[in-house]
């Protein structure tokens, strides 16, 4: 099954850094790149040890009502080098329609220069529901009752 999302370039985008595209049929998630303002696609960006940056990705996005996307880190680059995302996963909700950056962290003890289309997260779309809530002077009772964190096991 496939939905179709629109995007939109910015104007000042490079049109030569692909869409997001999947890596192999397989794949859940379609890898998301940066694309750099021109003054700075040469040098790269330097994400600090713990600095936190906004990367761009030069693109608007329309997502059908009922789905969001999902924004991932990828794993290689997680491993590898300590790039991540401070909030994962991200969303994209339908009614949104600014522009798309991706928020990244380097968690490592070194600098990583992220270069100009380099990917850097993924997008996983996926369908949402909207709950409604409502108060309750009683909730039901289950075999973990009030267990919180690391109640079921080590950790």
């Amino acid at each position: 099954m496939s939905i179709l999302i629109k995007l939109k370039r910015e104007d000042w985008a490079d049109p030569e850094i692909a869409l997001p595209d999947y890596a192999t049929a397989g794949s859940a998630g379609a890898d998301i790149r940066v694309n750099l303002r021109p003054e700075n696609r040469a040098a790269g960006f330097t994400l600090a040890p713990l600095a936190r940056a906004l990367m761009p990705t030069g693109l608007f996005v329309e997502i059908p009502q009922g789905y969001e996307i999902q924004v991932r880190p990828r794993s290689g680059l997680s491993l590898k080098h300590g790039i991540t995302l401070p909030n994962t996963p991200g969303t994209i909700d339908s009614d949104y329609r600014g522009p798309v950056g991706v928020p990244l962290i380097n968690l490592s003890d070194t600098p990583y220069t992220i270069q100009h289309g380099e990917r850097v997260a993924q997008w996983v779309v996926a369908p949402v529901m909207q709950a409604r809530f409502s108060l309750a002077q009683v909730l039901g009772d289950t075999p973990r009752g009030h267990g919180g964190f690391g109640s079921t096991g080590r950790g």
